[in-house]
């Protein structure tokens, strides 16, 4: 047993930082659930969600327009001995509006910021204190502060803030190691006024979550510490800290006696579910986004497109210039895909003339790799027979006999150059024309809206358009489900969708099959479609 003079305090942020998984729509049912679980563990600390006037509503989520909602809509009894905290993103809630605390309000509230905004923080922190909230000081991505700015930062609130309840060191992109965390403790011991507490925020990135928080409890210093955590790590990318791990950690070392049974029992019943919808924790990408040091949601956005190589969603993560990697721009994120695509020109006018030749008068069968081609096989091998049908296969991994495949993954492409299957790629995919592939140059096949769409299905029917062809028949384009067992005929080719993902992408190819028919294709369904209008 260690025997310590400070108060050590665990904040867990299941229903604010697990939320950025789910856009925050845990449903009322699960969201009350999860805060019974917290307060039956006798964990200290308790964050309620997000403070955001524009995206927050009143009840069901836990992104709330106002802080008396909270209590209203969700808290109703507060427990002895847990104080509720919420957090707010500097600019996304005006503290002019919060009432005055009370015993039916929160207790206190967290700001996270930019080192930019640092010096606009104490006007917010003094209004939320003059208010009777407690309040703490959350700057993210604290490892981007130089030891000179650590120190201008803690001079500011030595200054100002020097009744602020906590300081915190955040770890927002998963990329600190114990040694990084170490020299930041350091500085922040020896320069802080010496009666705030020291808090601290990680993300699971490189796995070190539980580590760093072991290495935090092992600092000699005499102040009160506080760790931030999940039930089952649940947060955005890589996740978090597990709040059982870390009270297990603290039961066993540390004198503590929480209890750990009501967060397993909520996890069986609550978060598998949801993780089962939609996933966090480790994964190749989150890891580039801490090497790299950006925010993870550029690594997701580049591999969930599902095309590339991890070695080139490093490429990409390389490309994002220094200053957009704190936070996701999408449009940006985008550019940065296309540049990186559209590297490699050629010109494609022989093979668009070729296949004009060999389309003429045809009808065409697309086969995509829909999981519908497994039971309606038989009909699509004996429309392909047909004398007139021309059969292109999608990215598709089956032994169906197609007279070219399609394809704009490296992986389906290497496989088809190695079966010698006749092959149609783009110039980003293809590493040199070589037997029988026809290479369509990048740039002039895809459809820009606010995303750039490249799929094998965008680039087949701009093609079918181009070279005339007037009936189409679709099979294996059933859509996407949220269901990871629905969406693919080959299990190698199924990733998780969420369902906000897959509400987009049945959109999107349901207008652009749509436009394709009426721009005087004859279109016609072979299988189920969820793209069928």
């Amino acid at each position: 047993m260690i025997y310590i003079m400070n108060s050590i305090k665990v904040l867990d942020v299941t229903l604010r930082d697990g939320g950025c998984v789910n856009d925050f729509n845990f449903g009322q049912v699960y969201m009350e659930k999860i805060l019974k679980a917290q307060e039956e563990s006798g964990v200290e600390m308790i964050e309620v969600g997000y403070l955001d006037e524009k995206n927050g509503i009143i009840q069901g989520r836990t992104q709330w327009r106002t802080a008396e909602a909270i209590y209203e809509t969700f808290i109703k009894n507060k427990k002895a001995n847990v104080s509720y905290l919420a957090i707010m993103d500097y600019g996304k809630f005006n503290v002019n509006n919060l009432s005055p605390y009370s015993d039916k309000t929160i207790d206190g509230i967290r700001v996270a910021f930019h080192k930019k905004n640092m010096y606009d923080i104490p006007a917010i922190g003094r209004e939320i204190m003059d208010k009777g909230y407690k309040f703490y000081i959350q700057p993210m991505i604290t490892l981007r502060y130089s030891d000179r700015d650590m120190l201008n930062l803690i001079d500011m609130i030595n200054k100002d803030l020097p009744d602020a309840a906590a300081c915190y060191i955040v770890d927002s992109f998963g990329e600190m190691r114990p040694n990084d965390l170490n020299r930041l403790l350091y500085i922040v011991d020896n320069n802080l006024v010496p009666s705030m507490t020291i808090g601290f925020h990680s993300h699971n990135n490189l796995q070190m979550s539980y580590s760093n928080a072991c290495s935090m409890l092992q600092f000699p210093t005499n102040r009160d510490l506080m760790l931030d955590s999940s039930i089952m790590g649940m947060g955005k990318g890589a996740g978090n800290l597990n709040t059982e791990l870390l009270m297990e950690h603290l039961n066993l070392y540390y004198g503590k006696h929480y209890n750990v049974s009501p967060l397993l029992e909520v996890i069986d019943k609550v978060l598998n579910q949801l993780h089962s919808e939609f996933y966090w924790g480790y994964a190749p990408e989150y890891y580039l986004s801490s090497a790299y040091h950006c925010t993870p949601s550029y690594a997701s956005h580049f591999y969930n497109k599902h095309q590339l190589p991890i070695d080139q969603v490093a490429e990409l993560l390389s490309m994002i210039a220094e200053d957009k990697k704190i936070s996701f721009d999408k449009d940006y994120a985008e550019d940065i895909w296309r540049t990186f695509n559209e590297r490699k020109q050629v010109d494609d006018t022989a093979v668009v003339d070729e296949f004009k030749t060999l389309l003429k008068n045809k009808r065409v069968l697309l086969i995509a790799p829909g999981k519908s081609i497994n039971s309606k096989r038989k009909e699509i091998e004996e429309l392909s027979l047909q004398a007139d049908v021309f059969t292109i296969g999608l990215n598709l991994t089956g032994d169906f006999n197609v007279d070219y495949l399609l394809a704009t993954r490296y992986d389906i492409y290497e496989s088809a150059i190695n079966l010698q299957i006749p092959l149609i790629t783009t110039s980003n995919v293809s590493k040199g024309a070589r037997g029988n592939v026809k290479i369509l140059n990048y740039k002039n096949w895809i459809e820009v809206t606010d995303r750039t769409h490249d799929s094998s299905s965008v680039i087949a029917f701009n093609l079918l358009k181009v070279c005339g062809v007037r009936k189409v028949y679709l099979a294996g384009f059933d859509g996407f489900s949220v269901n990871i067992n629905d969406n693919y005929a080959d299990p190698q080719l199924r990733r998780p969708v969420s369902e906000e993902r897959a509400k987009r992408r049945n959109n999107y190819y349901r207008d652009f099959i749509h436009q394709i028919a009426n721009s005087g294709i004859i279109v016609e369904f072979v299988t189920p479609s969820r793209y069928e209008s």
